[in-house]
């Protein structure tokens, strides 16, 4: 116990020892290291103030260097300024002395405006006077003029307005002549170059074989075969065509008689197959009908896009080529239809071509325009107004259903190719020989035409000519003038196109001559 005692104390003694001794050797190592950073510290202290004392001076040098060159600019800017003040301050000195004067100016022209209107004033009373005077003195004559003639003032006015209504009119009528005139020449002059190298360039057929309504027999003892016994094949004849047969005691001859040309041919084809075979019994007439309704039908879609190809159109829908087709069958006047539509789709488009038109068009409403005609005998209206509605339905453009509509002059074309499809057909028409006409019809036609022209106060004579396409009239020049005969040739021509029917058109020409006859003896 003793011994672990003494070590303790030993181990104590000893860490002391050591404590003491490793005290020592720090303050003696410390001390001067602390000198040296005091020293450093003075040192720094004072680099920084030297430092601080050169920024302070360059600091204040710039400062001084800024202020200057600001007090620079600002006495710069109020010279300037005072130079812009000094200028303005003389113009608006010179602008004062203006206005000074223009003040004087005003003032010198407001006395002299005001003297003048003062001079004014009494010139006006005095005018107003004076037409107070004038106006008195008219009244006082009017009356005197009106006890002198015995018309009142009104009435005279009337007369007077009369005359110069007269006058106008008449000087009115002769300008609107002579400019009438003037434009017809030309347009004639044209017209006339147009259509005639339009006939030049299309030359047709006078007439085209006409749908028959008779069919000749071999001899009169067919009649009786074709009736057959109690009528049973005539029966069966008209049953399978839809067309009446008349036999009666016309020799070698059988009369067709329908509305519909397709069935007429059917039939009249039927029939002259019938006889030409010589077997003739109801069994063989429905065979042969039949038969020949195909060929006919056949024949009618090959016509119709015949008559398409040749005129080099297309989109035409297969309805209205079927309907071309039967306008084979369909004559008017003798003439057959579809070969008239053909030429005046021909004629339309030439003359498009030398009006630099659309050809197309032309020809498409050429081709056309006469289609109401294909069904006109199961429709009601006017062939004009059923090919309007047929060429709607089957999609055709509005300027073909419009040229189709006026191409006899009912309403106004809205296009130049209908007025040429109208020219066109009225061209067609008029072609000598292109149509038949009984001689009755013919006969009545000029009759007419003459009455017309003879109901007109001062006709004296009055002559058809021309085949009916033109009618002369003489007039009495004591009863009318030069410009009441070209009224009365307008006012005819009007009422020929509403009140009578004729094919192609009819020229009115009004004759008016004076003549003087005297004697020296």
């Amino acid at each position: 116990m003793t011994d672990i005692g003494y070590l303790v104390l030993l181990a104590v003694g000893t860490g002391i020892a050591s404590g003491i001794i490793m005290s020592l050797i720090y303050r003696n190592s410390i001390k001067p290291r602390r000198m040296e950073l005091e020293k450093e510290k003075a040192k720094v202290l004072e680099d920084v103030k030297r430092e601080a004392e050169t920024i302070k001076k360059e600091a204040t040098l710039e400062a001084k260097d800024i202020v200057y060159q600001a007090k620079s600019e600002v006495e710069k800017d109020l010279r300037e300024r005072r130079s812009e003040l000094n200028h303005l301050d003389k113009r608006l000195r010179q602008k004062e002395e203006t206005l000074e004067r223009k003040f004087d100016q005003i003032e010198k022209r407001d006395y002299e405006l005001g003297r003048r209107e003062k001079d004014y004033n009494s010139r006006e009373r005095a005018i107003h006077d004076k037409e107070n005077r004038f106006t008195q003195l008219i009244k006082e004559q009017t009356l005197k003029l009106e006890s002198i003639s015995g018309v009142s003032s009104e009435e005279a006015k009337q007369e007077l307005f009369k005359r110069v209504e007269e006058e106008s009119r008449f000087e009115a009528a002769k300008l609107a002549k002579k400019i009438e005139d003037e434009i017809k020449e030309v347009a004639e002059k044209k017209a006339k170059e147009v259509m005639s190298l339009a006939i030049q360039r299309y030359a047709s057929e006078y007439v085209a074989d006409a749908t028959a309504s008779a069919v000749n027999l071999p001899n009169d003892e067919m009649k009786g075969r074709i009736i057959g016994r109690e009528g049973r094949n005539i029966r069966a004849l008209e049953a399978a065509t839809g067309v009446d047969f008349i036999v009666d005691d016309t020799p070698e001859l059988v009369t067709l008689s329908a509305f519909d040309p397709v069935r007429r041919e059917i039939a009249r084809l039927s029939l002259e197959r019938l006889i030409a075979d010589g077997r003739i019994h109801p069994t063989r007439i429905e065979e042969v009908v039949e038969k020949i309704k195909k060929e006919i039908e056949t024949n009618i879609r090959e016509e119709g896009e015949k008559a398409v190809f040749d005129l080099g159109l297309s989109g035409i829908h297969p309805e209205v080529v079927k309907l071309l087709g039967r306008l084979k069958y369909r004559t008017s006047y003798g003439q057959p239809v579809l070969q008239h539509s053909k030429e005046v789709s021909y004629l339309a488009g030439i003359m498009a071509g030398e009006l630099n038109v659309d050809v197309k068009l032309a020809k498409r409403a050429g081709l056309l325009h006469d289609i109401g005609k294909a069904v006109d005998h199961e429709t009601e209206g006017s062939h004009q107004e059923i090919g309007a509605n047929l060429a709607k339905k089957y999609g055709e453009n509005q300027k073909v259903i419009n040229a189709i509509m006026v191409h006899h002059g009912e309403g106004d074309p809205l296009t130049p190719e209908a007025a040429l499809v109208a020219s066109a057909d009225a061209l067609s028409a008029a072609r000598p020989g292109v149509r038949r006409e009984s001689i009755e019809s013919y006969l009545k036609r000029l009759e007419n035409l003459e009455q017309m022209a003879m109901s007109y106060k001062g006709v004296e004579k009055c002559y058809a000519i021309q085949a009916g396409r033109e009618i002369r009239i003489i007039v009495k020049p004591e009863d009318m003038t030069d410009e009441m005969s070209s009224v009365m040739s307008k006012d005819l021509a009007k009422k020929i196109e509403a009140e009578l029917t004729y094919p192609g058109q009819i020229k009115v020409t009004v004759i008016r001559e004076s003549r003087y006859v005297e004697y020296a003896k």
